[in-house]
C-alpha cells in the first residue's frame, strides 16, 4: 500500500500540466520583462556644464528597477587649502577630449563590473562657489559593492586622466592646481 501511495503521488506531480491560462500569463510576463529590460538598457550620462549641478538630477538618471544600489560621489568646493582662505574655484576643460576620456572610464567600469547598469558623470566648468558641487558621479548596480567600487574608480581615474583644470582663487592671489593623481604631471618628475 505504501508503495502505491508514493507512486501515485509522484505520478500526479509529474503529469500535472499548467492550464492554458497559466501558460498565457507566463508568456505575457516574459514579454513584459523583455520589453522592460529593453527600456532600461545600460546608459552613460556625461555632461560638462557651467550651470549648478543637481544631485537629484544625477541620481535620478541612474535609478533602475534592476538595481538595489546607487552610489554617489559629490566633490564640493571647500573654503580652505593649506591654511589659505579659498574664495571660489574655476574650472576649464578641453571639452571634447574630456568627454572622450570620461567615455573611456565608463567603458572600463563596465569591463571591471559587468553588473553596473547606469553611470552618470557631471562636471561643472567655470566658477564654482564654496559648498557647491564641482563633480557628481553616480553608479547603479544590483548590489552595493559594485556601485561603491565603480564610483571610487570613476573619480580616481577622472582626476588622473581627464583634461579638466582647476584654478583656486584665494583672498589675494590664485593658483592653478594640477591633480596629484594626474599621470602626465607625475611623469615629468
Amino acid at each position: 500500500t505504501c508503495f502505491l501511495e508514493i507512486s501515485f503521488w509522484s505520478c500526479s506531480l509529474e503529469t500535472r500540466l499548467p492550464s492554458s491560462r497559466q501558460l498565457v500569463e507566463a508568456e505575457s510576463a516574459q514579454i513584459l520583462l523583455a520589453m522592460d529590460e529593453s527600456v532600461d538598457v545600460p546608459k552613460d550620462f556625461i555632461k560638462l556644464k557651467s550651470e549648478k549641478l543637481s544631485v537629484d538630477e544625477v541620481s535620478e538618471l541612474v535609478i533602475s528597477p534592476y538595481c538595489g544600489g546607487v552610489s554617489l560621489f559629490i566633490g564640493t568646493t571647500r573654503n580652505n587649502f593649506e591654511g589659505k582662505r579659498v574664495i571660489r574655484l574655476e574650472y576649464e576643460a578641453y571639452t571634447s577630449m574630456a568627454e572622450t576620456e570620461i567615455k573611456k572610464i565608463c567603458r572600463d567600469v563596465r569591463q571591471k563590473w559587468p553588473s553596473v547598469r547606469h553611470i552618470a558623470v557631471h562636471h561643472r566648468l567655470g566658477v564654482v562657489p564654496i559648498t557647491e558641487a564641482s563633480v557628481i558621479i553616480a553608479v547603479s548596480s544590483p548590489h552595493r559593492a559594485e556601485s561603491l567600487e565603480a564610483v571610487t574608480y570613476c573619480i580616481n581615474t577622472l582626476k588622473a586622466t581627464v583634461p579638466i583644470w582647476k584654478k583656486e582663487i584665494y583672498e589675494d592671489e590664485y593658483s592653478w592646481k594640477e591633480n596629484k593623481e594626474c599621470f602626465w604631471a607625475n611623469s615629468e618628475k
